[in-house]
């Protein structure tokens, strides 16, 4: 009897455990400064998770341009702009993709995985055995 009173508080904590999400609203960090950047929008489409710029906290920086970007990128407001582009769910990370460095104009390969924390994510840029990693704090 008391094996049916338990298994429910099993199966809860099993479908919170695996449903954690990359997608919502994260707080950027950088792994430098420690400095507190941007909010970021991770979404999903057609099968694949994007991510875009939806509030810089910077007051001074609300109206950069990303002048070191490339080809569409170049010159446009950083406030807005896709920065993680074509990522597919691979068991718990998220990869095969690219994300956008607006401060240098480089694009890297991308990596995301929820931490232990669910409310940390990692994101990890690199060119081929070379990468930088931040950790980003979900907005609630």
């Amino acid at each position: 009897m008391k094996l049916l009173r338990v298994l429910p508080f099993f199966f809860l904590c099993s479908v919170t455990l695996t449903a954690q999400s990359v997608l919502g609203k994260w707080k950027t960090i950088d792994d430098e400064t420690g400095e507190e950047k941007s909010i970021v929008e991770i979404y999903q489409s057609d099968g694949k998770v994007y991510g875009k710029i939806v509030e810089i906290l910077n007051p001074k920086k609300k109206n950069a341009v990303c002048d070191k970007c490339d080809g569409d990128q170049k010159n446009k407001p950083i406030l807005g702009m896709k920065i993680i582009d074509g990522l597919e769910p691979d068991d718990d990370v998220y990869e095969g993709g690219t994300i956008l460095n607006p401060s240098n104009g480089k694009v890297y390969k991308c990596r995301l995985k929820i931490e232990d924390d669910p409310d940390t994510l990692q994101v990890r840029g690199y060119v081929a055995f070379f990468y930088k990693t931040q950790y980003w704090q979900r907005v609630k």
